[in-house]
């Protein structure tokens, strides 16, 4: 007597639902970039009304829609109206922890296009980005201004979700001196300047970036400064402490050890480093630092890092780990000393 094939039909269903994930990704860009959320923030609406508002297709809206509610986006009533949910909530532009410009970041070209080429960054062992666009991630938004806003953007919105965390998980002692290495727009800065006020900051990073800085608030008056510069090339001397957020992970271990090397050259023999970056954790638990480092090696050579491969890379840059601190949010802070 045979015994009866095992019943695939709940885990066919479940990976069909996976194979449809770009799907889900590319119906929430859809209503982030035309701002259904805001729209919807006085009260439900149907999606002929939404199409007036946002100049979308009216029966192609609804049909979107209709598909996001069922992920619990969107609420549909019996009158064919939809509403906001919880989640949908943090589509809106003015939400605390908005998720607006992040997901309109990553619904550029930038991620799209090389996400459909993970086969030949696999195959190839090497990000396929540079041959879609003929430069690497950073060098090719220098060309493409607007895009680059959106990309600073949606990177700001990711890093005000840990920022608070970040700047309160650490003590930063009165009078001291801060660089923030390639802070980007200055948010993280701000903050750990506002968490502290009786402490310094500069912000590094290229002047294109520093164009958009927002570290004026009347929290931080008289205790900021910026510096354009290259981190490949040179960091400003003199620091108590130096940041680099969110920036080794960006870059391979060669590239992340000529970062490190102009930050050894700048330091003193008291000065902190502190890399704020996901500490990949060991064992099968999902983590978003597993997802982040998968795309990471599609758009550029990037790599999110386990504790051993920090170690490691700073330890060949000049710098000793000495603790890693875990913040309430995906960020660790990996605070090192000159070795």
């Amino acid at each position: 007597m045979t015994s009866a094939p095992p019943d695939t039909s709940e885990l066919s269903a479940q990976l069909s639902e996976h194979m449809n994930g770009y799907l889900y990704t590319a119906c929430l860009y859809t209503v982030t970039k035309a701002g259904v959320a805001d729209h919807l923030g006085d009260g439900p609406r149907t999606a002929a009304e939404l199409a007036e508002r946002t100049g979308l297709n009216g029966p192609h809206l609804h049909r979107v829609l209709r598909y996001l509610a069922t992920r619990e986006v969107f609420r549909e009533d019996d009158r064919a109206r939809f509403a906001l949910t919880p989640m949908a909530e943090l589509l809106r532009t003015d939400a605390p922890g908005s998720l607006h410009d992040p997901f309109l970041m990553l619904g550029e070209d930038l991620y799209w296009k090389p996400l459909a080429r993970m086969y030949d960054t696999v195959r190839q062992g090497r990000t396929a980005f540079d041959d879609i666009f003929g430069a690497g991630f950073f060098a090719h938004l220098q060309t493409v201004p607007e895009t680059a806003s959106v990309f600073n953007a949606g990177a700001a919105g990711f890093s005000r979700l840990w920022n608070q965390h970040v700047a309160s998980s650490y003590a930063f002692p009165d009078g001291a001196k801060v660089i923030d290495v390639g802070g980007g727009t200055g948010s993280l800065l701000r903050e750990i300047l506002t968490t502290h006020p009786h402490i310094t900051g500069t912000l590094y990073d290229q002047q294109s970036v520093l164009d958009e800085h927002q570290l004026d608030t009347p929290a931080t008056t008289g205790r900021w400064s910026v510096q354009a510069g290259d981190f490949f090339e040179n960091v400003p001397a003199g620091a108590d402490h130096y940041i680099l957020k969110s920036v080794l992970h960006d870059w391979s271990d060669t590239d992340c050890l000529r970062i490190l090397k102009s930050v050894r050259e700048a330091v003193h023999d008291t000065s902190t480093l502190l890399v704020v970056d996901p500490v990949i954790p060991p064992g099968n638990q999902p983590h978003a630092s597993k997802t982040i480092d998968a795309m990471m090696m599609v758009i550029h050579d990037g790599k999110e890092r386990t504790q051993a491969e920090f170690e490691d890379v700073l330890g060949r840059g000049g710098f000793t780990v000495t603790r890693i601190l875990p913040t309430p949010s995906l960020m660790s802070i990996v605070e090192c000393v000159p070795a």
